[in-house]
Formats: structure tokens, C-alpha cells, sequence
């Protein structure tokens, strides 16, 4: 099973970023999705997540309005739409799949948000 990443970099505030996670995995639309951030020295949070079927999502209070989790089960990929970015957003974004005591994990996507 992977997890795959991609999409983050360096943005300026107030500019936005998409990050996409493609999944390997052959029953994706069973797995609530989550995307996880790590900022150096800070534990890791939770940032936004979506249900398997994609009919219910929620967010961290630090980007809701700012940030939209979204998913393609007919491409097995979770997307998170970040805008209006904000320094303090800079950090590690992780893609989360969870299905019963199947819990995955992605190699995260470094995201700076700096003039």
C-alpha cells in the first residue's frame, strides 16, 4: 500500500497550493481520508478529513474557510485545496488512510508559506 504526495512547495502568503495524495489502494472508497501537518518542534494535527463516500468532511478551526478536502474515488486520489496561506501553515503535510484497523500513512509534502 502507498501513499503518495505531491503538490506542495514554496508560496507567499495569501497565495494557495494543491496538494493531491494518490492512493494504491484497490478499495480507496472504503478509507476515510485525512490530511495530518507537522510543523518543526510542534506535534503532529489534524488538518482536514472527508468520509469514504465523501458526504461528510471536517476541518481543523485554523483553516476552516481557507482549506477544502476533497476526493476522486474514481481515481483513488484525496485532494486538499489550501488558500489564503498563512505562515503559521507552513509544515509537513501528511495524506491519512483509515479503514476498521487499516491505518496508512504517506511520506508528506513540505509546504512554506514565506515572502
Amino acid at each position: 500500500v502507498q501513499l503518495v504526495e505531491s503538490g506542495g512547495g514554496l508560496v507567499q502568503p495569501g497565495g494557495s497550493l494543491r496538494l493531491s495524495c494518490a492512493a494504491s489502494l484497490f478499495t480507496f472508497s472504503r478509507y476515510d481520508m485525512s490530511w495530518y501537518r507537522q510543523a518543526p518542534g510542534k506535534e503532529r494535527e489534524l488538518v482536514a478529513s472527508i468520509t469514504s463516500a465523501g458526504g461528510s468532511t471536517d476541518y481543523a478551526d485554523s483553516v476552516k474557510g481557507r482549506f477544502t478536502i476533497s476526493r476522486d474515488n474514481s481515481k483513488n486520489t484525496v485532494y486538499l485545496q489550501m488558500n489564503s496561506l498563512k505562515p503559521e501553515d507552513t509544515a509537513v503535510y501528511y495524506c491519512n488512510a483509515r479503514f476498521n484497523w487499516f491505518n496508512y500513512w504517506g511520506q508528506g509534502t513540505q509546504v512554506t508559506v514565506s515572502s
